[in-house]
């Protein structure tokens, strides 16, 4: 028995050292920001606020269009750009640390209002890391540690962060009997995160409806009819705000979908070796249901799997954005349960070391990611092999493209550019508020095209006012219109066009 006891209480010094560690890791990859996915578009967002926070257009393409980009976050980081002239990169790293700090602090909070055990949080937040599967897997709103460690510096954490603090103040609110004042607060807080990351806010409602129907028809029956009214007053602010927000309009995201499904349908991809490890915590919230069928984290997983089921179904495979609000109560019930009372000592432990296999493999899985920390050159070699190099950007461009410049450029390089402040023909990602995107990649496409001649080339470049190309070393060059400046990593080039 006192074995037994000892095991368990190490259930709480090697959680806490084993996520401060996690913490650690992910505060000197800020200091490297790995580049990656959307980095490069984040960054252009930033540059164009703090040229112009008023009317600063879009962050991609030279078109004066709004943008989903410009949330709350990001004019906080333009204006701390604008006022204390630090360059873009410095303050994406000072919006990581934000974000880290936010979302540690938040997943404590929200973990606190479904256990008392000091464990609990630290448990919770290894789970969100390492319980996922043995395929590497990383997009942003994804907590994985690969996916987290290249997405630290994105709004999406932000908006995470703010998600968990959402959901502990949502459940303290509802025990508490909170005022109208607490309600009116929360819904500001819920169109922040949907105005910061949208994706991350659909998650943020998903948890708040399960919360809120587990407390109006679990036990206690805590809402009642003066509580339902502070919700929904709660709920006219929130759409306030997400109506009056400036810089873009919210509820025109509502229809958005084209480009966007082709782009997610990658979300539906091998789901089960993504996500496999997972089953630990769906076996963690079948207990939980056999003992409330009114738990909220049984509630907020099975509205995850619904959306995420019906947008497969339907085509819509944006929906698969929501996948964490399936994944997020699974790993949180997987942690709870090691540390849940009225459990037997012997049961406890044997969940313990499940959950603690599950989490090693998973750890194992995502183990590349020192690398973004340790050279790769140190690492043995069986760590080096899951280690993937992060993109290398284009620096190497900026002594000649300046600000504002135009750049031809295909996809890849196109998520990236902007981040030196100049402009790209067509964006890197779609763009529903751009209503000649379609015209603008139909274009890059010509251009780039094996048969196209010197005149189309010229003429496109004339159109929008193109004055450099990126590209490799193969299908533009001499007599093609443009002449050599500079060679960069991977046998890129960057010409400029000949008027």
């Amino acid at each position: 028995m006192s074995m037994m006891r000892g095991a368990l209480r190490s259930t709480t010094v090697v959680p806490q050292a084993v996520a401060a560690l996690v913490v650690l890791l992910l505060l000197l990859v800020i200091v490297r920001l790995p580049w990656v996915g959307d980095l490069g578009m984040h960054a252009a967002t930033v540059q164009r606020l703090r040229h112009d926070l008023v009317d600063p257009g879009n962050p991609l393409v030279d078109a004066d269009t709004p943008s989903p980009y410009y949330s709350p976050w990001m004019l906080v980081l333009g204006c701390v750009a604008r006022v204390s002239g630090l360059s873009v990169f410095v303050v994406l790293r000072i919006g990581a640390v934000v974000g880290l700090g936010l979302l540690v602090t938040g997943v404590w909070r929200y973990v606190r209002t479904l256990s008392a055990h000091r464990a609990a949080p630290a448990l919770a937040v290894l789970c969100l890391v390492f319980l996922w599967g043995t395929s590497l897997f990383e997009w942003s709103g994804f907590l994985g540690l690969n996916s987290l460690a290249l997405t630290v510096a994105y709004p999406s954490v932000f908006a995470l962060g703010l998600t968990f603090h959402f959901w502990a103040w949502l459940a303290r609110a509802l025990r508490s009997g909170a005022g109208q004042g607490a309600w009116a607060g929360l819904g500001v807080l819920w169109a922040v995160i949907l105005l910061c990351h949208q994706f991350s806010g659909v998650v943020a409602s998903l948890g708040a409806l399960a919360t809120v129907v587990a407390a109006w028809a679990g036990r206690g029956g805590r809402v009642g009819r003066g509580v339902w009214l502070r919700v929904g007053g709660g709920v006219v602010v929130g759409v306030v705000v997400l109506w009056v927000w400036p810089y873009y309009d919210f509820f025109a995201l509502v229809g958005a979908g084209g480009e966007l499904e082709a782009v997610h349908r990658g979300l539906y991809r091998e789901l089960a070796g993504r996500y496999w490890l997972v089953m630990v915590g769906v076996g963690a919230l079948v207990v939980r249901w056999r003992r409330d069928r009114w738990d909220p984290l049984v509630l907020f997983f099975v509205l995850g799997v619904v959306v995420v089921a019906v947008g497969g179904v339907s085509g819509h495979y944006s929906w698969g954005r929501a996948l964490p609000a399936a994944l997020i109560p699974a790993q949180v019930a997987a942690a709870l349960a090691v540390v849940e009372e009225g459990r037997g000592m012997r049961w406890r432990g044997v969940w313990a070391g499940v959950l603690g296999a599950a989490l090693v493999v998973g750890a194992w899985t995502q183990v590349g990611a020192v690398g973004y920390v340790v050279p790769r050159g140190v690492l043995p070699g069986v760590v080096a092999a899951k280690y993937r190099v992060p993109w290398a950007g284009y620096w190497w461009v900026t002594p000649w493209v300046k600000y504002g410049d135009v750049v031809m450029a295909r996809t890849m390089p196109a998520r990236q550019i902007p981040a030196y402040g100049a402009y790209t023909v067509a964006p890197g990602y779609p763009d529903v508020f751009l209503a000649d995107a379609g015209r603008r990649e139909a274009a890059v496409r010509r251009y780039f095209g094996a048969g196209a001649s010197v005149g189309v080339r010229r003429g496109i470049a004339a159109a929008y006012g193109v004055r450099w190309v990126v590209d490799r070393g193969t299908g533009t060059g001499r007599g093609q219109g443009v002449r050599v400046v500079t060679w960069g990593p991977g046998g890129q080039v960057l010409y400029e066009v000949v008027r």
